[in-house]
């Protein structure tokens, strides 16, 4: 059997079925006594000979070797035994050449009276053979570099493919070792690996570096070397071979992912514009850039509402205002810049207008050419900075999130002589993509945050007065940007008979939604303050309206989707009573207020804990406690007590120890105060709000029991009008006894007895009439014909202001009048 022709390196490979597929071979059926009783057309393709040449003939004839009958007769009595027999035998193919073929004889068996044996053949497969030629063309034009490297690692064998990877001709390196060649590739590293393979006689594989070489010094490349030993047929060691892989493609996509995930932990760390575009900057340089500036627009650095440019709402203006919001550069000082941070930049690469921000795609400039006209023309000043420092590739992106233009970066190469190339590109923009949503966010926020101060702050009161009452002082500290704009607030409210109202409370939430409800509920309370409720009604009232709130936000889709949930809000109400010196408050939810006695005791008096505002459903209770003139009394919100630790009672603590210092200035102790307890920002406001109390004396106070008789009502008006003459206010005697007069009447005609008079001097001069009964009085407006009904109008024109409030025992009518 005649193998395949072969190529110059020798025949190609059988396929597997030629391998394991017994149907092809050759087949012959011999006789005991030597002659052919079957021929196959296998055997005939096989050796050449027809099957009418071969049957009845002579089967020695096809053996192309000598007669040996002994080992014929060997062989036909072991297939005798059922054994078979298989071995190498030449045959002679009719052309007379010999055909090694693999000979298998099988078990003997009978056709009709003769005995026979089933012979199948097949030719033995030559094995491929590599001629010296196709060797040296597959080394030589291998896509991988290739060298050999003696014990001594200096290069005895190289292919062409490493003469291009790294620059160096062969003739160069042969005898020479790599650190002699290629200084500064990393070579002490990579001869050290090649000492270990000697050493240990293990491969190394796939080792990656980046480095240069000859072939392109000003370009960094990424390398793969694998490297392994060359051993001798006694396995000695005689060398090492190593094989170099151009890996740069794959490199640099790997290093564009891990860059882009990198700058998604490294910029936007806050929610501060400048900062994100600082951040920016840093990270570019120098990990890809030498210099970097971004430059937003002006409209998304302020945070008075007005709207950066939206990409669909028309052509951009001519002139857009851009500021620098970002700078760094590899040397110190940024030395290249022409405009500082902060300052306004107006840099738009030429030719290039404001239309290239809004619809732009990111800018290539490889070779930056100082001397170009458009250059020299429209940027004179950074044409001169080109020169100076060596400016020589350029990278403009513009920055847009969410349709939304927001300004431009740019990446410049000065030091680093490699010119930015198109996957570059792809690299900045994935940044600048990336950092223009973290500048987005935080512009939105930044306006949400300056918004929600401003409405906070314009709803908290500007300036506090107690009267003669209080001397107060207060201190608000909003919550750090972390946190956002929460919904604390204080008030003081005067309240007739010179009494005085205080009240902090406090919104769950934060942001623009908790400062809106804290205003409504502020102004809510200041309502129902001026109706004379006491405070646990007023508390209960304020409930309902927070219910309400909450029923209008459910019942809202649009809020649902925009505002988080209204949960409820915390509030202290007290009433301090110069008169009685006794001071009525109820809580819903809130900390107790603090306490210190001029003594310096602190205490921490508890009123019958409520549910926070907006549960419903359950009652409010007051307490009252009894303050000794010039204690001290302060209302808080939760975050100046929590702290850190977020241990309330510690915080309290803390409060009370902090206030019982001998401070006599209020507000230098409330400022005090507030850093002590809070030396960091954190994430919550925090409201402070103190009250040192004074008490009304004896020669400021006047009052008469009044007899249910008409005629009475002369005398009290004469008793009236001569103690406020007494007090020095001779200018509304005639007023305080028209006011005196109507109100002793109305309480004669239509109230219940007892009736009691009361003046009272301080900041106001004060008329209040007391009676048994609890119907309120109400304003008329008498016809021209009626004989009365004018009373209460009257008082009302003559007062400052005036109206009624309910005791235990009745109620009070009541007026006031200013004291010039």
């Amino acid at each position: 059997m005649e193998p395949a022709p072969q190529a110059s390196g020798g025949p190609a490979p059988a396929a597997p079925r030629d391998l394991l597929d017994a149907s092809t071979d050759a087949a012959a059926v011999v006789s005991a006594d030597g002659r052919v009783v079957g021929w196959t057309p296998a055997a005939e393709e096989i050796l050449g000979h027809p099957a009418s040449e071969t049957v009845g003939g002579s089967a020695a004839r096809l053996v192309a070797m000598p007669h040996d009958p002994a080992r014929v007769a060997a062989v036909a009595q072991r297939c005798r035994a059922g054994r078979g027999w298989s071995g190498l035998v030449p045959l002679r193919h009719r052309d007379g050449r010999s055909v090694d073929v693999d000979l298998r004889v099988s078990a003997s068996f009978r056709i009709g009276d003769d005995e026979c044996f089933l012979l199948s053949a097949r030719p033995q497969r030559q094995e491929w053979t590599v001629g010296r030629s196709v060797l040296d063309g597959f080394l030589t034009r291998s896509p991988v570099g290739m060298a050999v490297m003696d014990r001594d690692l200096r290069f005895v064998w190289v292919n062409d493919t490493l003469e291009r990877i790294g620059g160096v001709p062969r003739e160069q390196r042969l005898g020479r070792r790599l650190s002699d060649l290629l200084p500064g590739l990393r070579t002490d590293a990579l001869e050290e690996l090649m000492r270990t393979v000697l050493r240990t006689k293990a491969p190394v594989p796939d080792y990656e570096f980046v480095g240069w070489s000859w072939a392109d010094p000003h370009r960094r490349h990424a390398y793969s070397m694998s490297f392994f030993p060359l051993v001798d047929a006694d396995e000695t060691v005689t060398g090492v071979c190593y094989l170099v892989l151009d890996v740069t493609e794959r490199w640099s996509a790997r290093r564009l992912l891990s860059l882009v995930n990198e700058a998604g932990t490294s910029v936007g760390t806050t929610l501060d514009v400048m900062r994100t575009a600082q951040e920016l900057a840093d990270f570019a340089v120098p990990r890809f850039a030498d210099f970097v500036v971004v430059d937003l627009l002006e409209p998304v650095l302020s945070t008075e509402g007005h709207g950066a440019w939206l990409m669909d709402a028309g052509p951009a203006p001519a002139r857009p205002v851009l500021r620098r919001a970002g700078l760094s550069s590899v040397r110190e000082g940024c030395p290249e810049a022409v405009a500082r941070v902060g300052e306004r930049a107006g840099f738009l690469p030429p030719p290039y207008d404001a239309d290239f921000l809004v619809h732009g795609e990111p800018l290539l400039l490889p070779v930056l050419d100082a001397s170009d006209d458009l250059w020299v023309t429209e940027q004179p000043e950074r044409a001169a900075t080109i020169r100076e420092f060596g400016l020589h590739s350029l990278i403009s992106v513009p920055m847009r999130a969410r349709n939304t233009v927001l300004g431009l970066t740019t990446f410049i190469r000065t030091l680093n002589p490699v010119s930015f190339r198109p996957d570059d590109l792809l690299l900045a923009r994935d940044l600048v993509a990336r950092a223009a949503l973290c500048v987005d966010n935080a512009r939105r926020y930044t306006r949400e945050h300056a918004a929600a101060v401003t409405l906070q702050r314009s709803l908290l009161p500007h300036a506090l007065s107690g009267g003669t009452a209080l001397e107060v002082a207060s201190s608000y500290l909003p919550a750090d940007a972390t946190g956002g704009v929460g919904g604390d607030w204080f008030d003081v409210i005067p309240l007739s008979g010179a009494r005085v109202g205080l009240v902090v409370g406090d919104v769950v939430g934060h942001g623009i939604t908790a400062a809106a409800t804290m205003g409504r509920l502020r102004t809510a309370v200041q309502t129902l303050a001026d109706m004379e409720l006491p405070p646990d009604e007023l508390l209960a009232h304020l409930d309902d309206l927070v219910l309400r709130l909450s029923a209008e936000r459910t019942d809202d889709e649009t809020a649902r989707r925009t505002t988080a949930a209204f949960l409820g809000a915390t509030c202290l109400y007290a009433v301090y009573d110069p008169v009685t010196r006794r001071c009525t408050m109820a809580r819903a939810g809130h900390p107790p207020p603090v306490v210190v006695a001029p003594d310096g005791r602190v205490s921490f008096p508890e009123p019958p804990a409520g549910p926070p505002l907006g549960l419903g459903g359950m009652a409010f209770e007051a307490g009252e406690i009894e303050l000794a003139e010039n204690s001290l009394i302060g209302l808080y919100t939760d975050g100046l007590v929590r702290g850190s630790d977020g241990d309330v009672e510690r915080g309290m603590a803390r409060l009370g120890e902090v206030l019982a210092r001998s401070d006599t200035d209020l507000g230098s102790l409330c400022s005090t105060a507030v850093r002590h307890l809070v030396p960091r920002p954190q994430p919550d406001d925090i409201a402070l709000l103190l009250a040192r109390t004074h008490a009304l004396g004896t020669d400021r106070i006047a009052s008469w029991d009044v007899p249910v008789d008409p005629a009475a009502v002369g005398d009290v008006r004469a008793c009236a009008t001569r103690q406020v003459a007494a007090w020095g206010l001779d200018e509304l005697a005639m007023t305080t006894e028209l006011i005196v007069s109507e109100l002793v009447t109305n309480a004669i005609r239509h109230a219940e007895p007892p009736i009691r008079l009361r003046l009272l001097r301080d900041g106001h001069l004060t008329c209040e009439v007391a009676d048994a009964s609890s119907t309120a009085p109400r304003l008329r407006h008498a016809r021209s014909t009626d004989e009365g009904g004018r009373g209460l109008f009257l008082v009302a024109q003559l007062a400052h202001r005036w109206g009624a409030r309910y005791t235990a025992e009745g109620k009070i009518i009541w007026a006031e009048q200013e004291i010039l």
